[in-house]
């Protein structure tokens, strides 16, 4: 892309580095080093979030007259492609990248004016209450129900793996407000206050002793029908516009290109009989090769994907399904290679160093600390944001017409 990139566009790329230069300071730098989950925790992402909304830069995707930067898909592309570069906190996406934009799209005048200004500002943090015990990638099989007792909805549930719920204070929600037509018809779209009675949140440890996701329990919550976003019984049409973005959003590509790097290093630092374990082991350095190629070749897509988007031309849901199952299998690829480089090091169990404000001293080196949480934690990646049968079915039908 390097070369299809315009004076102006160049202009923008060497803006944002500067940026990025002086305000992710070495504090941030490090506090992010310890992050091994998909998003910054809640300290972490307040501070970025509140660096990025003094300089305007918060709400990329968003239009102009909403707060946002008004900028193209391709400068998107880049200011992501940069903060990647740059290992910047990544910002949960549950309330500005998913909940605003079907805000501006289904929301009513007075929704907007409340809640996206105060989504900007980072005085609402949001979670996004879609699956259930029961209720995952076959989503319209919820059960959660909402019932209209005058101006209220009473909603009784559960929603399971709940990201960040233990630090938000809003969240979204589908819930089944009829059962009278197919599952699909009866579902609503709700947002409510975390602090509403009647909401219960438990947490979910990983197998890597990170908190990052929960149960939330619904019990009796009223819910004001003024917080119904688009028409009763018609959230499907809302749901889908989220999950569009959640399968098919963000940039990987130059993550994707550091995991690699970092196995690289690791792998001819560590020692195997006396020799570095890159020069000890040829079928690592091939797994390794193979891997930055296809690496690079996501990298080059996710490029064409954004100045095709530039052009205003639609990449279609069978670009967004390929690239969600690229993603999760390279992901997965890349931090199997970076734990194996480790040996040894990969086997301590380094939970009381990772996150925001932990300052307990890696086992090893400190390159050792994160690696064996993220393979962990990327074991999810074929789950969530829609399964690897789900995308499958979704290439099936739209592409060869099943």
């Amino acid at each position: 892309m390097e070369s299809a990139l315009s004076p102006a566009d160049l202009a923008f790329r060497d803006e944002v580095r500067a940026f990025l230069s002086d305000k992710l300071t070495p504090e941030l730098r490090a506090a992010n080093a310890r992050q091994a989950g998909v998003f910054a925790e809640a300290e972490l992402n307040r501070a970025w979030h509140a660096i990025l909304y003094e300089k305007g830069w918060i709400a990329p995707s968003w239009p102009v007259e909403h707060g946002g930067t008004g900028w193209s898909p391709l400068q998107r592309h880049i200011f992501a492609d940069e903060c990647a570069k740059a290992e910047a906190p990544v910002i949960p996406a549950m309330g500005l990248q998913m909940c605003g934009p079907v805000l501006m799209k289904y929301g009513t005048d007075a929704q907007k004016a409340f809640f996206l200004p105060r989504m900007l500002s980072g005085e609402h943090y949001w979670c996004q209450g879609y699956s259930e015990p029961q209720s995952g990638s076959d989503l319209a099989s919820l059960q959660t129900r909402a019932v209209r007792e005058g101006d209220d909805y009473v909603v009784d549930g559960t929603k399971l793996w709940t990201t960040h719920a233990h630090f938000a204070n809003w969240i979204f929600l589908l819930v089944r407000t009829s059962t009278e037509a197919k599952p699909q018809a009866g579902i609503s779209f709700l947002l409510t206050p975390m602090d509403a009675p009647g909401i219960t949140v438990r947490p979910i440890l990983s197998i890597s002793g990170e908190h990052e996701v929960n149960q939330v329990f619904f019990d009796g919550v009223r819910i004001p029908v003024a917080n119904l976003v688009g028409e009763e019984n018609q959230g499907w049409t809302v749901a889908k516009a989220l999950l569009e973005f959640e399968r098919g959003g963000g940039v990987m590509g130059s993550r994707l290109v550091k995991m690699v790097d970092q196995a690289r290093r690791i792998a001819r630092t560590e020692a195997a009989d006396g020799e570095s374990f890159w020069a000890a082991s040829p079928d690592f350095r091939r797994r390794l090769l193979d891997l930055e190629i296809e690496v690079a070749g996501l990298d080059h897509t996710e490029r064409n994907v954004a100045a095709q988007l530039s052009a205003g031309r639609d990449i279609g849901d069978a670009t967004a399904s390929v690239l969600k199952l690229t993603v999760s299998n390279l992901l997965q690829r890349a931090t199997e290679l970076t734990l194996e480089a480790l040996g040894v090091y990969g086997a301590p169990d380094q939970r009381d160093g990772l996150g925001y404000g932990a300052n307990a001293a890696p086992i090893g080196p400190d390159y050792a600390l994160t690696p064996g949480a993220k393979y962990l934690n990327s074991r999810a990646a074929t789950i969530y944001g829609g399964s690897q049968e789900v995308q499958h079915n979704i290439l099936a039908r739209v592409v060869l017409g099943l």
